[in-house]
């Protein structure tokens, strides 16, 4: 086999690429005498289970071998499938060495491994041909891109010529993308040995702008800005504020999952990782993606200067920001940094004390659009209640629902959406209950 020939599909992972090139060795050797046959053997089976654990953490079926191959084309971040990403083909000499690699992967794709099985006598290869899985759930994909994986491998044994798989791929970058930021939603941000890394969140909470009962004005306004930026309008820094459990946190979770059809991504990056973000947003400014760097319960103290770092890449730095990335974030606090009473008193002693105020707010002035989300009133809760209640089937007469959401928040944190949802899954909970 020529895996030694590939050009642009050449880096791949450590982990993911050893199955290829084991394989390769295994077609290439299989029927020399030199080797010992039961050795190779023994690593044919291994090959085996390794991709029955791809199988497992992955949920992919079919035929594995197919599935492993498009995974890892899927995942190679070159300069071909990164210009192809949401802007599907290009012009250019790119072309011709694409398909150069894409000839030497058909070779792979399309090998029959029935003499090499027979040679060697090992059993169960077509476990890794034919397999069916038995639990539909990945520990690396939604669902959605687990479908197209599978789909695509399936699409690779329909195409004759490279040209056509070359097509293929091409067509499967401009919809879904490539690598960790075409095929997952969110992100967080890990300082390791290596330095700044962006990892993939697995499994992201399925939250929908349509689970929020009420707040129809503060989603449409987040709603708006969100759309005006992933269609490449001017859109601002946005900043969702106002009382604990009014769904601030949960419409940023509606929106990632509402526009990752459209290119969106979210990258969460905690208050310490401050001093990244410049490297972060190197990290993703050339993509064709649309970055939200996303900031939860965001705050600081009097004494923290992290704040400084924040305001320098929102507007102030040399370097102006990326179109593709913005800064939402939501925070208890209209104003962000801490101010007391006792700052009054310090301040006769400042000679600039209107400076030391404006320090202090200029952080939120940053924020272009600014989103309050208010805690709901008596009536407000009730119909948040009753919503609920309705959509996850609770059977109760009304009039002790509401008397027992009342108990409920008098004793749990009050007037609020969170509060509403919290006792409605106490209520599914509870052991005998009358839920359908």
């Amino acid at each position: 086999m020529r895996e030694q020939e590939l050009i642009v599909y050449k880096d791949f992972e450590k982990d993911e690429g050893k199955l290829l090139y084991d394989m390769a060795w295994l077609m290439e050797h299989y029927g020399d005498e030199y080797y010992n046959r039961e050795d190779m053997a023994a690593l044919l089976y291994e090959c085996i289970h390794r991709l029955l654990e791809m199988a497992g953490n992955h949920g992919f079926y079919g035929n594995l071998w197919h599935c492993y191959l498009s995974n890892l084309l899927v995942n190679n971040e070159n300069s071909y499938s990164r210009a192809c990403e949401i802007r599907g083909p290009v012009e250019g000499t790119i072309n011709r060495a694409v398909l150069h690699d894409i000839v030497i992967l058909k070779e792979f794709f399309d090998y029959d491994f029935s003499h090499m099985v027979q040679t060697l006598g090992v059993e169960g290869f077509d476990l890794v041909t034919e397999y069916s899985a038995s639990d539909s759930e990945s520990k690396v994909y939604n669902s959605r891109i687990r479908e197209r994986i599978c789909s695509l491998a399936v699409k690779f044994t329909q195409n004759h010529t490279p040209d056509e798989m070359k097509d293929t791929l091409t067509e499967f970058y401009k919809d879904c993308g490539v690598g960790k930021f075409g095929l997952h939603k969110a992100f967080r941000v890990v300082h390791e040995g290596n330095g700044v890394e962006i990892v993939p969140i697995q499994n992201i909470a399925h939250v929908h702008l349509d689970d929020l009962v009420g707040y129809e004005i503060p989603k449409q306004k987040l709603i708006e800005n969100t759309e005006a930026f992933v269609e490449g309008r001017k859109a601002n820094n946005c900043l969702l504020f106002g009382d604990a459990g009014t769904g601030k946190s949960s419409s940023i979770k509606g929106i990632a999952n509402a526009y990752y059809e459209k290119g969106l991504r979210i990258i969460e990056v905690y208050k310490h990782q401050f001093q990244d973000l410049n490297e972060v947003i190197t990290q993703i400014k050339n993509r064709n993606y649309k970055f939200i760097i996303y900031m939860d319960d965001l705050s600081f103290e009097d004494f923290e200067i992290e704040y400084k770092y924040l305001k320098a890449v929102i507007e102030g730095g040399l370097e102006k920001k990326p179109r593709n990335v913005l800064i939402y974030a939501t925070s208890n606090r209209r104003h962000l940094v801490r101010e007391k009473f006792s700052d009054k008193e310090e301040r006769r002693d400042d000679l600039h004390a209107g400076d030391t105020v404006q320090e202090k707010l200029s952080l939120v002035s940053r924020f272009g659009v600014t989103i309050f989300f208010a805690a709901p009133d008596k009536k407000e809760f009730q119909n948040i209640v009753k919503v609920l209640a309705e959509r996850y089937q609770v059977s109760m007469p009304e009039e002790e629902l509401l008397l027992e959401a009342n108990k409920w928040e008098l004793a749990h944190g009050g007037l609020s959406g969170r509060c509403a949802q919290q006792f409605i899954d106490y209520l599914l909970g509870k052991k005998g209950n009358s839920c359908q």
